[in-house]
């Protein structure tokens, strides 16, 4: 009995001692790595393994220009980088040395202690427009006018593919602005003057980038809303300006596109340079916190813009206590070590700051908790690098011709005198006026290739281009920039328009189409000849004596790459069906909806058809 007692203690301690191993080692193995675990989980047992330092590095987004030593990244382990309009890796604008370079910033970041990913972000916001051999969307403003959101998810399932197939998992699209003043630089930025059609599209373009819902899915790319509030309504139309107005106001024109957004599951929105009232976006916690996070319930993270947070005041410490107080969980930074207010300054002034108890740290532990839910969601632990068959599509004939019917539809017919429209294509002779006619950078506009555009693209097809591949091969086309060879057409289409700008370099007082233009759509009317013009702008304009001097006037906006489908409408072989996204203005003084006093030249929704 005594023997049998000790066998059967000999086995409950064995026993015993197997299962104390097995939660030893269950409780050994960290949460954070299994993918089995849920994400709220796995996100509370990386935050008690991070030390101060390690938290602080997750709330940094550095841009690449700033960062000369890679290094860096795993010393001070960066949450984020990204890349700014015009910062670019070293060597060849390619999609595959652009995914070489992102993935040896990875690198870096997968040598840290817990080997927490970078997530790199860049301004994706008509297609992976940074990127040369990419597809080209046209801008909001006439995504905006095709008022299918369909086509906007479709077009940005597509920039998703291709910004994941350069190793990138984030893109600062779709803007959110409703704008309401034509003299802000970035009116094309904006979908409409509508906040149900922005709230609709912007909806679905966010759908478009997550891939239905933010996931593990490899073309999944983070989407960001931005920027948050009230951009589009600045006084004078002034970039970064104060918008004035009562928080009703505030809550019918600017919120609804956020609300949508949020019910959208957007994972990430950027926060406005501009103010409300005198405040600074960026140091407002009544919005930021208060409506954003928690009556709107938005479970992402909060970024700030460029630098953004410098404007609050002259003390930069005093700017990081405020903005982080105030609900901002990851600041972007420009400057590197060797200037002032660089992502070194911003962690030790965080670090004071906490250390004094003016930054709580559960204001950390909620904006890092914020950054890793987002990761996780994203699958980025246990897949940070591209998918190759991804990185092979770019450019593809399937995403341009999506692009192509992106352009057709985003067509609004403003005039068509005595069907002048479509064009014949077996014209005897066509000629076709107007630089913009054959330049691709002012065909695609600001944020192409370079921040202000003008950009010189290796793939895409011009206007021009498209015109003569549209006609019969025994019709002779004419391509006279001035206007100086016009004799004896049969028709003149006339491209004229605004030269490329983005951000406040966009600002303008006066919206005349310029004397230039004028003059040209005049001399192709003095031919005696029927005259089609083509409008290339950011925003409606003034179009004066070129409206009255034209048989047919389409504007097509900042159409992107594929210069096709403005060739299509011309022809007849898809029928204009676009709609105008915002009023167009008669004169000079009729800058917003306001000072229209619903008289607009064209109103919302216009558009004609043959």
């Amino acid at each position: 009995m005594k023997f049998r007692n000790n066998v059967l203690m000999a086995t409950l301690i064995g026993c015993l001692s197997i299962m104390t191993a097995g939660i030893l080692q269950a409780q050994d193995t960290p949460v954070y790595l299994d993918p089995g675990q849920p994400v709220e989980a796995r996100v509370a047992d990386l935050l008690q393994r991070m030390t101060l330092d390690e938290k602080i590095g997750q709330m940094v987004q550095a841009d690449l220009e700033c960062v000369t030593n890679h290094q860096d990244i795993e010393t001070y382990g960066f949450g984020s980088m990204l890349s700014g309009g015009n910062s670019k890796p070293p060597g060849e604008n390619s999609p595959a040395n652009w995914l070489s370079n992102i993935n040896e910033l990875q690198s870096w970041a997968l040598k840290t202690r817990l080997k927490i990913p970078l997530i790199y972000g860049i301004d994706a916001v008509h297609g992976h427009n940074d990127v040369l051999g990419t597809t080209i969307f046209p801008h909001h403003i006439g995504m905006g006018a095709t008022h299918n959101p369909q086509l906007i998810e479709e077009a940005d399932r597509i920039t998703a593919q291709e910004v994941a197939g350069t190793g990138i998992r984030w893109a600062f699209a779709p803007c959110l602005a409703v704008a309401q003043d034509e003299r802000w630089g970035r009116t094309y930025e904006s979908y409409g003057q509508d906040p149900e059609l922005v709230s609709q599209l912007g909806a679905a373009s966010i759908r478009g980038f997550q891939a239905d819902s933010l996931s593990t899915n490899s073309n999944s790319v983070l989407a960001c809303a931005k920027h948050f509030i009230g951009d589009g309504g600045t006084e004078n139309g002034k970039d970064q300006g104060n918008t004035v107005c009562d928080e009703a106001t505030l809550r019918k024109l600017f919120l609804p596109p956020y609300q949508a957004a949020i019910n959208a599951g957007v994972g990430s929105i950027m926060v406005s340079y501009s103010s409300w009232n005198g405040q600074k976006m960026s140091g407002n916690k009544y919005l930021l916190t208060g409506v954003l996070k928690q009556e709107l319930g938005f479970n992402g993270f909060l970024v700030s813009d460029w630098a953004a947070i410098d404007q609050l005041s002259p003390d930069y410490k005093a700017d990081v206590e405020t903005s982080i107080n105030a609900g901002l969980d990851m600041i972007m930074i420009p400057n590197g070590p060797e200037k002032p207010n660089s992502y070194l300054e911003f962690i030790d002034d965080l670090k004071e700051l906490v250390a004094e108890g003016k930054v709580p740290q559960s204001r950390i532990d909620d904006a890092v908790s914020r950054i890793l839910r987002i990761k996780f969601q994203m699958g980025l632990f246990e897949n940070p690098w591209t998918d190759p068959a991804l990185t092979a599509q770019i450019g593809s004939p399937e995403h341009r011709q999506v692009a192509r019917e992106c352009v057709e539809q985003s067509l609004v017919l403003l005039k068509d005198k005595s069907h002048a429209l479509p064009l014949a294509k077996d014209l005897k002779h066509l000629v076709v006026v107007g630089r913009a006619a054959d330049d691709l950078g002012i065909q695609c506009g600001g944020w192409t290739v370079n921040w202000q555009g003008q950009g010189q693209l290796t793939h895409g097809t011009t206007i021009l281009q498209g015109i003569r591949e549209a006609i019969s091969p025994g019709t002779e086309v004419t391509f006279s920039p001035d206007g100086t060879d016009i004799a004896n057409a049969d028709a003149v289409v006339a491209v004229v328009g605004e030269m490329p700008y983005a951000e406040y370099k966009g600002d303008r007082t006066n919206l005349d189409l310029s004397a230039d233009d004028a003059a040209l759509v005049a001399k192709a009317k003095a031919s005696g000849a029927p005259v089609t013009t083509i409008l290339i702008s950011g925003r409606p304009l003034i179009l004066g004596s070129a409206l009255t001097s034209s048989d047919a006037f389409i504007a097509a906006w900042l159409p992107g790459t594929e210069g096709e489908g403005i060739a299509d409408v011309l022809f007849g072989d898809v029928k204009p069906s676009g709609k105008l996204p915002r009023e167009w203005p008669r004169n000079s003084k009729q800058f917003d909806a306001q000072a229209m006093h619903g008289r607009p030249l064209f109103p919302f929704g216009y558009g004609l058809t043959y």
